[in-house]
């Protein structure tokens, strides 16, 4: 079986190839250089650093009256015809280092390929996402289990068994599931319980030819290291009637991946996070038993990095030699925007794309606060939680309304706040904070012009700061000091808070770049290995609904 990655017209580059491969990330890491005020910077610290003075004037000018709309289709490459042209080369060019993300056809890389629909009972707790993405990522893994002759799959990271289940159920594999939540472990096993007990019904009905089920096998570890998967993969042979849930603490001590062992196996992990798709590419070629494998992965936020992290020779990021002497590092800011989607981007609503530009202002007018009154706090890595995403669900329903503010100020809440604090007072819990903001208003949203709504709505967003704020000093353990002038604080960052939502778009429009700096280090890592390794990226979700839909898939030959 021969696999070849196809491509969208507007990527001028090719992984076909190590060299192909490695020619395409020197050309990211080239285009990166000269925009350094955009990857080595935070916007948290958008007016503390006035970032927005790094912009080229004419981009500026430019954006700054653009419709959000139009600010929104920018991590997707979209440009206006009126836009300056080195702004539209900047991001055309960008769109066309960018891996295709439209969904292949993956009949033409994988001949025969069979996509079933999922049956009701396989398909019972799944949203249209995960039904999508288990329906495409089962056919694919059960092709590539046939085509190496594979024993058992083992799901790596599989949460509450979807994939595992219909893997073992509707393609007859055997499979492990593993997971490091036993809690995930449980569910896994008292759903496949329920999908025997109606499979069986079925045979029963069906008549003689019987049938033998496969359950899928129940794992609870914490995969912290490549040896643990190693060791893991030695013990994947299992009764097929047998269905048992084992609880494993610590690492294992199996004698790991030795050629006398005949067991052959395929790893897959439908969105494993952070450094565990990084442990399952590694295992695949430490490991003889592995045959192949099938990676989907996620959270590159959480990914360890060489020089950034404290870890060992097992970090995440670099993997392959090229990427390590291309001399591009990363950092966590990186690693956080190429999880960035252009999808999610293009599919937000106008209230929402201002909603979430208000979201970046409020942050960045919080660091203010605290580079004056905490400069202590500033030493260390700061995450102050998804403040406002109760507010952002509720504005999606459209209840807002500008009376609840009013309702709000006479609310027995702990949380007063006023133009200074006047007095400490106990702390709500998080579910306090989130139903503050779930009574907090963004009125004058109806409409967007107009100097009454203005008023309103710089009013409200004055309001809306001093919730955040205060949220944002609980979340940190931070006491409300008597002296901070929150007035001057927002008139001070207010008239540039217009010019968040267009450097955030641009900064965002980077996010899909750096997803596929990241995915081609894990690809030239395979084909650094030589004729040994078949290897291939395909896009094999539909992006409307699973934005994170690239797959490595590799075998050994």
């Amino acid at each position: 079986m021969e696999m070849t990655a196809n491509g969208a017209t507007d990527c001028r580059y090719s992984c076909e190839t190590a060299a192909q491969t490695l020619q395409w990330i020197h050309a990211i890491v080239d285009f990166l250089k000269p925009y350094s005020f955009l990857t080595n910077a935070h916007v948290v610290n958008f007016f503390k650093d006035r970032l927005w003075e790094a912009i080229d004037k004419e981009w500026i000018e430019c954006l700054r009256n653009e419709p959000v709309e139009n600010l929104l289709q920018i991590p997707s490459g979209v440009v206006q015809d009126h836009w300056p042209a080195s702004l539209k080369k900047f991001i055309l060019t960008l769109r066309s280092l960018v891996f295709p993300r439209e969904q292949a056809d993956l009949r033409t890389v994988l001949p025969s390929l069979n996509i079933s629909s999922l049956s009701t009972v396989l398909a019972q707790g799944m949203n249209p996402k995960k039904k999508h993405e288990v329906e495409v990522l089962s056919a694919v893994v059960s092709y590539i289990t046939n085509s190496v002759k594979a024993h058992t799959i083992v799901d790596v990271g599989a949460g509450q068994g979807y994939l595992a289940q219909v893997l073992s159920f509707h393609y007859q594999h055997s499979v492990v599931a593993i997971d490091a939540s036993s809690h995930h472990g449980r569910v896994t096993d008292a759903r496949a319980e329920r999908i025997k007990k109606h499979y069986a019904s079925q045979m029963r009905k069906s008549g003689p030819g019987k049938r033998s089920l496969i359950v899928p096998k129940t794992i609870t570890c914490h995969v912290m290291s490549i040896d643990t998967l190693k060791d893991l993969t030695s013990i994947t042979r299992f009764n097929d009637n047998e269905h048992d849930h084992d609880n494993v603490d610590t690492e294992l001590q199996q004698p790991s991946c030795h050629g006398d062992n005949k067991t052959s196996v395929v790893l897959a992990g439908l969105h494993a996070c952070g450094d565990l798709s990084v442990m399952m590419l590694k295992t695949f070629l430490d490991c003889e038993e592995v045959k192949a494998v099938v990676s989907v992965g996620c959270c590159y936020n959480l990914l360890s990095e060489v020089g950034f992290d404290n870890v060992d020779p097992q970090y995440g990021f670099p993997m392959s030699r090229g990427v390590k002497y291309a001399g591009l590092s990363l950092g966590k800011s990186l690693r956080d925007l190429a999880c960035q989607s252009a999808e999610r981007w293009r599919c937000l609503e106008i209230d929402d794309g201002v909603h979430n530009f208000e979201l970046h202002a409020f942050r960045a007018a919080f660091q203010m606060v605290l580079n004056e009154y905490y400069p202590e706090v500033m030493t260390r890595s700061l995450s102050i939680g998804r403040q406002g995403k109760a507010l952002r669900r509720l504005q999606k329903r459209g209840t807002f309304d500008s009376r609840l503010i009013h309702k709000d100020n006479a609310c027995a809440s702990l949380h007063h706040i006023r133009l200074k604090t006047e007095g400490k007072t106990e702390p709500e819990a998080d579910d306090g904070i989130s139903s503050l903001f779930e009574k907090a208003s963004l009125s004058g949203r109806v409409s967007h012009s107009g100097s009454e709504c203005d008023d309103i709505k710089s009013v409200d967003k004055y309001s809306l700061f001093l919730r955040y704020t205060q949220s944002g000093l609980y979340h940190l353990g931070l006491e409300p000091l008597q002296d901070i002038d929150f007035p001057r604080i927002w008139k001070e960052v207010e008239p540039f808070s217009k010019f968040i939502g267009l450097y955030w778009s641009l900064r965002a429009a980077l996010g899909p770049l750096l997803e596929t700096f990241l995915l081609l280090d894990r690809l030239l890592f395979l084909q650094e290995q030589g004729n040994t390794i078949e290897a291939v990226m395909l896009s094999i979700f539909d992006p409307a609904l699973s934005p994170r839909n690239v797959a490595i898939i590799a075998k050994k030959n």
